[in-house]
């Protein structure tokens, strides 16, 4: 018999305390934009300018590449800027979605030889009153006498912005409209085309979908930072000076590295300390993470210090780095040197740049002061979380802040000098003190929320380590009710908790279920988009990622 909960979605509460996420698919939208012009549409906005157009005109070439019988007529009658184009009421999220595609069939005899043979694809902010200004555009070549399907896809294809300024266009969130214009501007030679099965959707993409949680910390036992996961890096490099010139102890206090309301806290201090035979003026810490992995999707979610002269940092080190005192050092994996080791710097800022936030990568091919890096203001570092994330595979590092990707290396030729990123790395949490260092400064501290580390996943299975319950959870996407179907029927009551994508709880309902499943109902309340689902069996924390359609 199947059980039924009912959320009372609520605002602000304790952000993913209780919850541990898979990732089953990376689909971050539900946006759905498409017209077949046969009544199956979403588009209801279609415009010609400079253009006549029938959004109901019975298709004059109908064969195998497009049997459809209904299609757009598009009819430049010798127009300068001549095109169509339709609006919706948000915006488009190219970082969940990114491809458009078309089909269009231009007649070569309703063509002047001087023509440009092309279709163009342009985002624009409809809201402005010069939309054209700050657009993005794709250009493709089209054959004539032919159905044929153009895609444009604004993550990969080259795209040109009309505001030499404006940042990629997967970075933007302004674009509400679409234009599409065949045979270019500047041209008054009249074209007629006909178009069909517009569409706006994510890419398709052999890539690894990093969807199985394999190991976290969410800071949820106030205190001492677990010393299961991570190791307190303190001994001095030999000179008695840490490198890059800082000028801090790292130590094991809890002054410097603590746990409290569900977030760790490194804190950088200005105070007198002495150890290991040398007096320093400033102490902070640094954890190394007692966890090493090859390739995966890291998520930290952190609030950086303040001051000039501070340095936090969110990184990776080969597990081979020969560093005495470091963790995996200890434990007799020193082989290599650094940087034949890798270094991979997830997040790195500079109290003297606020707000700024960069991303790089060190190799033998280019260290120290590397040409390989990226980055982007956040004006709310200090002030507010984000999610730092890395997606880590065989073929590239991806760096990206609240999903807003900066930086990619991509290295063409993959050898130990340019890439030594084939083997496990681990974390480092830390925050240097430089000499730089105002006068004025006191102490500041990186608060982190959570880290999170996922790897690629086999089955739609929610496991904890040593887990005795085992959940599968369906269907995904979801639109109104979830199953959770558990192996064993012992669990009698527990607690649901959803959460957004930004971790902000949004449902919480104690659940008392009957046989083996339970059922959540009372989805379809939701918006649509990506949602965190975790509850509590035995012990041992399940959590999984659902999109809303």
């Amino acid at each position: 018999m199947f059980s039924s909960v009912s959320f009372y979605f609520c605002a602000m509460k304790k952000s993913i305390l209780t919850l541990l996420a898979l990732t089953l698919i990376t689909i971050l939208s539900a946006q759905s934009v498409h017209d077949d012009f046969e009544g199956n549409g979403s588009i209801n906005t279609w415009f010609g300018d400079d253009c006549d157009i029938n959004i109901n005109f019975a298709n004059p070439f109908v064969n195998a590449e497009n049997p459809s019988a209904v299609v757009l007529r598009y009819h430049d009658t010798g127009g300068q800027y001549a095109n169509v184009r339709f609006q919706i009421a948000d915006h488009f999220d190219l970082t969940a979605k990114n491809t458009f595609s078309l089909r269009v069939y231009v007649p070569s005899a309703e063509v002047s030889g001087s023509a440009p043979q092309q279709i163009s694809l342009k985002l624009q902010d409809g809201d402005l009153s010069e939309p054209w200004v700050t657009q993005s555009e794709i250009i493709k070549p089209i054959e004539y006498d032919a159905w044929q399907t153009v895609t444009f896809n604004f993550a990969e294809d080259d795209y040109l912005n009309l505001d030499g300024g404006s940042p990629p266009p997967v970075q933007r969130s302004d674009f509400n409209r679409v234009v599409i214009q065949v045979n270019g501007e500047n041209n008054n030679e009249p074209v007629l085309a006909y178009l069909d099965n517009v569409d706006y959707y994510l890419t398709e993409t052999s890539e690894p979908v990093f969807d199985h949680l394999v190991w976290s910390d969410e800071f949820d036992t106030d205190g001492a930072i677990d010393a299961e996961k991570w190791h307190h890096q303190t001994q001095l490099p030999s000179g008695g000076s840490w490198y890059n010139g800082e000028i801090q102890h790292y130590t094991d206090r809890t002054e410097n590295s603590s746990v409290a309301d569900g977030k760790l806290s490194i804190t950088a201090r200005k105070e007198t300390f002495t150890d290991q035979g040398h007096t320093k003026e400033y102490t902070s810490a640094r954890l190394n993470s007692k966890f090493a992995f090859q390739y995966g999707r890291v998520e930290i979610r952190a609030k950086l210090p303040f001051g000039v002269g501070t340095w936090p940092a969110l990184w990776m080190l080969g597990k081979n780095i020969n560093e005495d005192g470091a963790y995996w050092d200890n434990l007799g994996f020193d082989t290599s040197y650094w940087p034949a080791c890798g270094e991979i710097d997830i997040m790195e800022h500079w109290g003297h740049n606020q707000n700024y936030v960069q991303s790089a990568t060190h190799t033998p091919s280019s260290f120290g002061a590397t040409v390989n890096h990226g980055g982007q203001t956040i004006p709310t570092a200090s002030t507010e979380f984000h999610v730092y994330a890395l997606d880590w595979t065989a073929e590239k590092l991806v760096f990206s802040v609240d999903g807003n990707v900066h930086y990619t290396y991509n290295p063409e030729v993959k050898n130990p000098d340019t890439w030594p990123f084939d083997a496990e790395q681990y974390l480092l949490l830390n925050v240097a003190i430089l000499p730089s260092i105002s006068a004025a400064f006191t102490e500041s501290a990186m608060e982190i929320d959570y880290v999170r580390v996922y790897q690629e996943g086999t089955t739609a299975v929610a496991e904890a380590q040593n887990a005795t319950v085992r959940p599968v959870f369906y269907p995904n996407p979801v639109r109104d009710y979830l199953t959770i179907e558990l192996n064993e029927p012992s669990l009698q009551e527990t607690t649901i908790f959803i959460a957004d994508a930004t971790g902000r709880t949004v449902g919480e309902q104690s659940v008392h279920r009957e046989g083996n499943n339970l059922i959540i109902n009372s989805l379809g309340d939701l918006p649509a988009g990506v949602y965190f689902i975790s509850f509590t069996a035995k012990k041992e924390r399940y959590g999984f990622r659902v999109v809303k359609e």
